[in-house]
């Protein structure tokens, strides 16, 4: 193999806290070597991300140090550059692609000229050259009409277009290293797939190396040569993809294979890190045969929801005297959903899975049909109605951080919900069983007064989930409520709404545009595509013999590992 690009040799990454540092990557080494991509995965707080950002030198100043070993990049050791220095690596040598593009991109600023700007400042080009440079980088990244979205800003594209944007300006000076944070983490399957295969492509026409930063082994499985598992700022295991998948050493990195949903068996339940780090995996299946005898059971009911033939549809009107033009988000759906039922609802970003989620939940009213909650037309309730159905139809959101109150502790969050539908007599009794379900849970009594800054994302996640069964809801719409988690966090958090269900007989609508998640949870699956039902059939007949050719090429796309 070709001479090392990049050398870490015992590097050890230091925080500032009380009394001194506290170590947080943990004396690592590995090489990158030119023209090869480098897988590097683990869980948030892992040290993917800290140890990534010091090869740029673009740790925090005062609060962080390299305590010991180097970083050699190109025969430089980067510790020891001048700030002028890594100005001049950052972008001409090294670039990176951001986890948010749209906190990566400046929202003032127009797409085409953020990109014009790298190349002003690290390169010869005149003006128009560098606009020319970067409409062709444009076409390099498969950005539809690149003259027109030269102009646009970053609210007007979409999240794909969006991060082919910075893939764009990541590239623009041919970089020797490319940094990839999580490129794909909010992305839909298909466009995860696109960018995947672009990233690819791009690697075998420069020939530059990248390093390519997951959570997820199977996505890292799709364009690593190589990868190494990191794990409380460790590194545990390093190797060629294919001896890593099919031979894992290290209980941390069997633990991140299993986690993920398989599409080919449904286990009872998830195992998730814990279990393999203690040896306590259950193996249990369910069966074909249990699965219909449950779907007998469920479908022999009365439906406790009935969608018919809903629209919603948005009206804009361009200039003061313009034409009104209408736009369907939801086009003619109709569907039923039975008591203790989950329903996948899949798709792909603007497909209409959340306005239709929020038509049912009254947050949005439809446009036209009608929505049957046992029986009554939940479309036609006035205000006061509303409240009360909202005892019955819950959410739980994709971010429980921007859906919780920074300034009220967590118990006091929970108990919120209860206060304003009058359940139990008193604030102790509340407080009581706010405790009762923050066990429930999986967390305890001992988190009522902390503040939501204070928990990890997955914990945050379970008060999300602590908040919303409060009030005993019957139908419980999930939006996107794993999809930000890390893998075993979400099989924990997976576990505790099959766990929930059984307990306590809770509907669910769940909407992901991750497929081996929503194949897992559901029992039915409804795919939508620009605002109609493609199809619906149950889960595991669905994902064996999809009808529609929108429905295969979403299937297609799910990474296999």
């Amino acid at each position: 193999m070709n001479k090392p690009l990049l050398s870490i040799n015992n590097l050890e990454i230091s925080f500032k806290k009380e009394g001194g540092y506290n170590a947080v990557i943990k004396n690592i080494s590995y090489d990158l070597h030119e023209n090869e991509i480098l897988g590097i995965v683990g869980e948030s707080g892992s040290g993917k991300s800290v140890s990534s950002l010091a090869i740029m030198g673009l740790l925090p100043a005062h609060i962080s140090k390299i305590s010991e070993g180097t970083i050699v990049f190109d025969g430089k050791n980067v510790a020891h550059l001048s700030e002028r220095e890594l100005q001049n690596l950052r972008g001409n040598e090294i670039a990176m692609i951001f986890q948010e593009p749209m906190s990566s991109l400046n929202p003032s600023l127009k797409c085409g000229f953020q990109v014009q700007e790298i190349l002003l400042q690290h390169t010869k080009l005149s003006k128009s050259e560098s606009k020319a440079e970067t409409l062709s980088l444009f076409e390099k990244v498969k950005l539809p009409e690149p003259e027109i979205l030269f102009g646009k800003y970053p609210h007007e594209i979409s999240g794909g277009q969006k991060q082919r944007v910075m893939i764009a300006m990541a590239i623009a000076c041919k970089p020797q290293l490319l940094i990839a944070d999580e490129p794909t983490t909010a992305l839909d399957v298909t466009v995860q797939k696109e960018i995947i295969q672009l990233l690819k492509d791009i690697q075998q026409e420069t020939g530059m190396s990248i390093i390519f930063i997951s959570h997820d082994l199977s996505l890292v499985s799709e364009i690593a040569h190589r990868v190494l598992v990191m794990y409380k700022g460790e590194i545990v295991e390093q190797g060629e993809v294919k001896q890593i998948f099919k031979n894992p050493e290290h209980n941390y990195t069997k633990a991140l294979i299993a986690s993920r949903p398989s599409l080919d068996v449904r286990l009872k339940r998830l195992p998730t890190i814990q279990d393999f780090l203690s040896d306590n995996i259950n193996s249990e299946i369910v069966t074909p045969v249990d699965r219909a005898q449950f779907h007998d059971q469920l479908y022999s009911q009365q439906p406790i929801l009935e969608v018919i033939n809903v629209e919603k549809e948005y009206f804009s009107t361009a200039g003061f005297f313009g034409k009104k033009s209408g736009f369907k988000a939801v086009n003619d759906v109709s569907f039923k959903l039975y008591e203790g039922e989950t329903l996948g609802l899949v798709g792909e970003s603007g497909c209409g899975k959340s306005t239709l989620g929020n038509a049912i939940l009254q947050l949005d009213k439809a446009t036209s049909g009608q929505i049957l909650y046992r029986g009554q037309d939940i479309t036609k309730l006035g205000n006061a109605e509303v409240k009360k159905l909202r005892k019955e139809i819950q959410i739980i959101f994709q971010d429980p951080y921007s859906s919780l109150n920074p300034r009220i502790p967590v118990g006091k969050a929970i108990m919120e919900p209860m206060q304003v539908h009058g359940l139990y007599k008193n604030d102790k009794e509340r407080k009581a069983k706010t405790i009762e379900i923050l066990e429930r849970v999986g967390l305890g009594g001992e988190f009522f007064n902390r503040y939501p800054h204070e928990f990890s994302g997955g914990q945050r996640q379970r008060i999300g989930i602590a908040r919303t069964i409060a009030l005993q809801p019957k139908l419980i719409v999930c939006d996107e409520s794993v999809s930000a988690l890390d893998i075993s966090v979400q099989a924990q958090v997976l576990n505790l709404l099959n766990e929930l269900k059984e307990n306590f007989g809770f509907t669910y609508i769940f909407i992901s545009h991750d497929l081996a998640v929503v194949k897992y949870m559901s029992d039915q699956v409804l795919v939508m595509n620009k605002g109609k039902i493609e199809e619906i059939a149950d889960a595991d007949a669905l994902y064996a013999n999809p009808q529609k050719e929108y429905t295969k090429k979403l299937i297609e796309a799910i990474p296999k590992g």
